[in-house]
């Protein structure tokens, strides 16, 4: 009896095993038909792969997006919203192996009516049967949280901490030597990225009409960059603000370095509150633009324009939306839920070209020149990309493999948005003009 009892409990054992191979067996097939059906909303030129980590490689494509599991494509792709996938790919649950900026012109190309209608409808279906088998997704260890009213100093403050913050090693393993924290200026395509930063500091001083003993004020000078160029090179007097406390320490330790403390120095203190700083020749705002939020910019160009003599010139330099208006308008009602607002630039906010430098007139300033940085950006990000990527066990150990993820695909992406003509980048060269008379503007450029 006993041995008859045995063999049951062991085919009943056997049976559900079976059943269970089986139910599996048919969610990875599942899995693989929303993977193909979301393989045709892509363009057919597009040399990626998505497939699960069982599978193969399929050969002749320039990356593959690997899904962990059957259930990390339900975690991926319901609700089907950018974070969703960017959040499965900082979890883990997706892989990138590959050239990610193949895959971010790709993603940002997917277009549901290039399949059928039946095939629609199967994909929602099977991609929620999926997130619903899946389990709730691991929690990530990182995201701003943000309190306060939106762009108040304080909560302006706590923006820049959460993204500068996170270690200047970190950022050292892929900036150029002087940590230049924004778009490189490139002879051509192959130049290297110290001598690109250079040739962009080069520039600024050069519109600046930078000479020694002239004074220049940086807002946002970041980890000193063009301060400490500026006043190696021009002589100038220098001084940056920012609002990070590391950012400023580490500029005034260059400068320290270099036997330039105390005429080139920076401090802690938002650009609201110059006050006692000013009057200056010069002043330059380089990718620092992209914080302060529409609602400020009348507040931005005033306390710029206050800060200048009559006659001082002031380039801003930052990035720009290029999208239609109505494009604008819609994804403006997602801003505070959108992937980089979320973990990577918390409260940024793009405007166009046009409204940067409407908001500029109003206060005060004449326009001398406007010059579109947009290629270089793509290929900054390019290097900043390739550079990390080298640097991947360093910076996994230096920051975790979250953060990793998070600039790899942030700045991916950021380059795909150049390329496609969505993002621009300019520098906008202001003037005020003389007590008493209107700017005197130059018949040639003198950069």
């Amino acid at each position: 009896m006993r041995g008859s009892t045995s063999r049951a409990a062991h085919a009943g054992a056997a049976k559900r095993k079976t059943a269970a191979t089986g139910a599996s067996d048919s969610t990875t097939a599942t899995a693989r038909r929303a993977l193909g059906i979301l393989r045709g909303a892509l363009p057919s030129t597009a040399p990626i792969e998505l497939a699960l980590a069982s599978d193969p490689p399929s050969g002749n494509v320039v990356a593959r997006v690997v899904f962990g599991s059957a259930g990390a494509v339900g975690r991926a792709l319901w609700p089907p919203t950018p974070n969703a996938l960017g959040e499965a790919y900082l979890r883990g649950d997706v892989d990138v192996e590959g050239d990610l900026a193949s895959v971010a012109r790709a993603v940002k190309a997917l277009d549901l009516r290039r399949v059928t209608w039946s095939q629609r409808l199967e994909l929602l279906r099977t991609v929620f049967a999926l997130r619903r088998l899946s389990g709730r997704p691991r929690a990530l260890t990182r995201g701003a949280a943000l309190s306060g009213r939106r762009h108040s100093l304080a909560r302006d403050r706590a923006a820049v901490r959460f993204h500068y913050d996170v270690g200047t090693e970190f950022y050292r393993l892929w900036l150029d030597e002087r940590l230049t924290y924004s778009c490189a200026y490139f002879d051509d395509a192959h130049a290297d990225l110290d001598s690109a930063q250079e040739a962009k500091l080069a520039l600024i001083c050069r519109k600046l009409a930078l000479a020694p003993g002239r004074s220049l004020l940086d807002i946002g000078c970041g980890w000193g960059s063009l301060i400490v160029y500026a006043g190696e090179r021009y002589g100038v007097r220098a001084a940056g603000v920012t609002l990070s406390a590391k950012q400023a320490s580490h500029a005034n330790s260059e400068a320290e370095r270099r036997s330039l403390a105390p005429r080139v120095r920076a401090e802690v203190r938002d650009y609201r509150e110059l006050g006692d700083l000013g009057p200056f020749d010069a002043i330059a705002s380089i990718g620092m633009f992209e914080h302060v939020g529409r609602s400020a910019l009348p507040a931005y160009f005033r306390a710029a324009f206050a800060a200048l003599r009559p006659g001082g010139l002031f380039l801003n330099h930052g990035i720009a939306t290029a999208m239609a208006p109505a494009r604008r308008r819609f994804l403006s009602r997602w801003l505070e839920t959108d992937f980089v607002n979320r973990h990577v630039f918390p409260d940024g906010e793009l405007v166009s070209l046009e409204v940067a430098l409407a908001e500029a007139r109003a206060a005060g300033f004449v326009m001398i020149d406007l010059q579109s940085l947009r290629p270089h950006y793509a290929l900054t990000l390019a290097r900043w990309v390739e550079r990390l990527e080298r640097s991947r066990e360093v910076a996994v150990r230096l920051v975790g493999e979250e953060v990793y993820r998070t600039w790899r695909l942030y700045m991916a992406g950021a380059r795909a948005g150049f390329e496609s003509g969505e993002l621009d980048v300019a520098q906008l060269l202001l003037v005020r003009p003389p007590a008493g008379g209107p700017a005197i503007l130059p018949l040639r450029p003198w950069w």
